[in-house]
């Protein structure tokens, strides 16, 4: 397709943005014929003499894009408008053509939602991971993060979201869900993903997050007690939960409190590796927030969201300054 003058103009330019960095390193990494095998048996087709449908690889991308900068129907759809980088990603020339527009993102996305496609692209992710061999299996780190929803009440319902609830975390109470995910603990990438309401207590979702060949899981002190629960009694792995900072900070200052000071540390610092899955879908995606109701529609957004969380995890060449997308 030959290009128009706005396109060559910005073709030529010599300082690329980071959004043009960023959009670029998605692009690379993002296993895009996979994905388009998946979603095709369930995208519409041209019937009769009828409109044909927007082609499916241009509302992936158009769709990818919402996520991976946190923006609604309608912020996408200006986003294609303003943004020449984000044009280039999807494939639209405005010389010659419209974007999509809201409504028919919205369509897609409730195309993935009703056939559980963003699962199954999370799991055609993570397949493509695990056939480089960053997928290990030998060891998963357990945690969880809140997620806030809207707590007004101005809707047609006059009410929040039933499906949502509230939970104290330190001093301050929240209102939302919570997203459980497990993680591999060699590359760090998640493997697994539930959500819940916000006061579910993370132990009780513990064995949901094995994928069941792990020989270790390691988890924070919220999971005290773990071994003991009833659906993990027949689990044939070894739990590594970290102690009580009250008990920690109680330790004798010999020999054995040094010791076991040191194996609290080590855990530690394995554990670590979940927070990173969690900075990329909170900090960089900017998903502080459920923009959804109803735990269904939130909990496939998660999976797309740390799907394209474990590719910027894996694209080595990735840094959090690159990433960053701009304001």
């Amino acid at each position: 397709m030959q290009k128009s003058f706005s396109d060559l103009e910005y073709a030529a330019k010599k300082k690329l943005t980071r959004r043009d960095v960023f959009l670029a390193k998605i692009d690379s990494v993002t296993p895009w014929s996979q994905l388009h095998a998946l979603i095709e048996p369930f995208y519409p087709k041209v019937v009769g003499a009828g409109r044909p449908p927007i082609g499916l690889a241009r509302m992936l991308r158009m769709y990818v894009v919402q996520q991976c900068f946190g923006l609604s129907d309608e912020g996408i759809e200006d986003a294609v408008y303003d943004s020449q980088a984000i044009r280039g990603f999807v494939g639209i020339d405005l010389s010659r053509e419209q974007a999509p527009d809201a409504t028919t993102l919205l369509k897609f996305r409730r195309l993935l939602e009703k056939n559980e496609l963003t699962r199954k692209i999370f799991e055609t992710i993570n397949g493509h991971l695990a056939a480089q061999g960053l997928m290990m299996r030998e060891g998963t780190i357990v945690d969880a993060t809140l997620i806030a929803a809207p707590p007004s009440t101005k809707n047609k319902d006059k009410k929040r979201d039933p499906e949502m609830h509230q939970t104290k975390k330190g001093n301050d109470w929240h209102f939302g869900l919570k997203a459980h995910i497990g993680v591999d603990a060699k590359s760090g990438l998640v493997h697994t993903v539930v959500a819940t309401a916000a006061n579910v207590a993370d132990v009780t979702q513990a064995h949901a997050l094995l994928h069941g060949d792990e020989v270790a899981v390691l988890g924070d002190a919220g999971y005290q007690g773990v071994e003991k629960r009833e659906e993990n009694l027949e689990t044939k792995v070894t739990w590594h939960v970290a102690m009580k900072r009250t008990k920690r900070k109680a330790l004798p200052a010999n020999k054995l409190g040094r010791m076991t000071e040191k194996l609290e540390h080590l855990k530690a610092s394995v554990r670590a590796k979940v927070e990173h899955p969690f900075h990329v879908v909170k900090n960089l995606f900017r998903h502080r927030k459920a923009r959804y109701r109803g735990l269904k529609k939130n909990t496939a957004q998660l999976f797309t969201l740390f799907g394209f969380a474990n590719l910027i995890l894996a694209g080595r060449q990735f840094t959090v300054s690159e990433t960053r997308t701009p304001s």
